[in-house]
């Protein structure tokens, strides 16, 4: 966890609601950082659904393989969240972690085992000495408030350089309901599923199936159209928990995320998805600019998706930018290395509102010094217009700076 905060860090926190049935505690477990909260526990009411997207790595650390396994269930009591540590690539040491890790976190919240999930953060190859668990959950447990998920956002940060937290109130029915989302990341970015870790709560009353559904497509274009470094980490774990506690208030119980009455939530629930991946992009290590890259005019919606990543994740145009040079030459080369259908002499390129290259060559109206100005600013749109179709996509990423050498040039040691 960096002491200087990112400079594209958001300029306020939300107030985070309470919501009914969710409690939260933290403590200093001692898994790897000195005098800093490194554990978090979530404690839910019986009865609360459960849904999970998960890293595509090959390589998934033993608290992600646990979760997948667990999630069958659809239900959660407990949720214990470690950072210093992955628990990646740690073999049958890391399993056995799981396991007793959940058998600590079941007893002090008097629940099923099935009904605890897990995630970790950190290290990878270390193992994760869970019984440093023992005793610190069962205090956890009693102290949990429904409460303070800015404390519980900063127990879980590793590089990250602020904690990461989002919310929305809507109507489902007649009732009120919250959203309250927390996450971390900033490194080991290329998400095929969600990001590092990010768990959503809300109060409303939806059935496993639904959640999952709205879970699976809402990471779509969220998390799913961010990235850092190209990299995709082995412990990506997003969760999402629902109480229902919001039926008691005139809520109706949800059981198809096709349900119509849903509507105004599905919208205030990828609002704080796509909240939370901004915030994401905004602490990348080292990172000093904020990079929106939009592809228009492609083939389709995927192949604008792949030309844009394959900017993003360009170590040239992301230093470049970390220059602020307008260097339009390197998204060129960006957008031919694809591998989708492009026309050189159909494309066009702008910074910032400002059009650098126009059907394959130096828009006539360039001006070096216009641009260079605009390219000082904290926040960078990179518009790619391909002139091939109707397929358009946005992903966020941030430049590339010596700093984010310097973190991970020294990560472990």
């Amino acid at each position: 966890m960096s002491s200087s905060v990112s400079p594209l860090a958001p300029k306020t926190v939300p107030d985070m609601p309470v919501i009914a049935g969710i409690r939260l505690a933290t403590a200093e477990a001692g898994i790897r950082y000195k005098n800093r909260t490194d554990v978090l526990l979530a404690v839910m009411d019986k009865g609360t659904a459960v849904a999970g997207v998960f890293t595509r790595s090959k390589c998934p650390s033993a608290p992600v393989e646990w979760c997948r396994a667990k999630l069958k269930g659809g239900k959660a009591r407990a949720l214990v969240v470690n950072s210093g540590n992955a628990n990646a690539f740690t073999g049958k040491t890391g399993r056995a972690s799981t396991a007793l890790t959940a058998k600590i976190a079941a007893k002090a919240v008097g629940c099923s085992e099935s009904e605890v999930f897990l995630a970790s953060t950190g290290v990878i190859g270390e193992p994760l000495d869970a019984t440093k668990f023992d005793g610190v959950l069962g205090r956890l447990a009693e102290a949990a408030e429904p409460g303070d998920y800015l404390a519980a956002a900063k127990a879980i940060m590793t590089t990250d350089t602020f904690p990461k937290v989002a919310t929305a109130t809507v109507k489902l029915g007649k009732a009120k309901v919250t959203i309250n989302g927390m996450a971390k990341g900033a490194g080991m970015i290329a998400p095929d599923m969600a990001t590092m870790l990010s768990f959503i709560f809300t109060d409303a009353p939806i059935a496993p199936a639904a959640l999952q559904a709205l879970l699976k497509s809402g990471v779509e274009d969220t998390f799913n159209a961010v990235t850092i470094d190209g990299d995709t980490s082995t412990s990506d774990t997003l969760l999402a928990f629902a109480t229902g506690a919001a039926a008691e208030h005139g809520a109706p119980k949800i059981s198809r995320a096709s349900d119509p009455r849903l509507k105004a939530f599905v919208k205030a629930f990828n609002q704080v998805l796509a909240n939370l991946a901004e915030q994401v992009a905004r602490d990348g290590e080292g990172a000093r600019k904020l990079i929106e890259i939009t592809v228009e005019g492609a083939k389709t919606k995927a192949s604008a998706r792949k030309i844009a990543m394959s900017i993003a994740n360009s170590p040239l145009v992301k230093t470049a930018i970390a220059g602020e040079d307008a260097n339009w030459g390197r998204v060129v080369m960006a957008v031919g290395k694809a591998g989708e259908p492009a026309d050189r002499d159909k494309l066009s390129i702008s910074f910032n509102g400002i059009r650098v290259a126009k059907r394959g060559a130096r828009d006539p109206d360039y001006d070096e010094a216009q641009v260079s100005e605009a390219m000082k600013a904290p926040e960078i749109a990179i518009l790619v217009s391909l002139g091939l179709g109707k397929g358009r996509d946005r992903v966020m990423t941030c430049d590339l700076t010596k700093e984010y050498v310097a973190i991970n040039g020294d990560y472990r040691s």
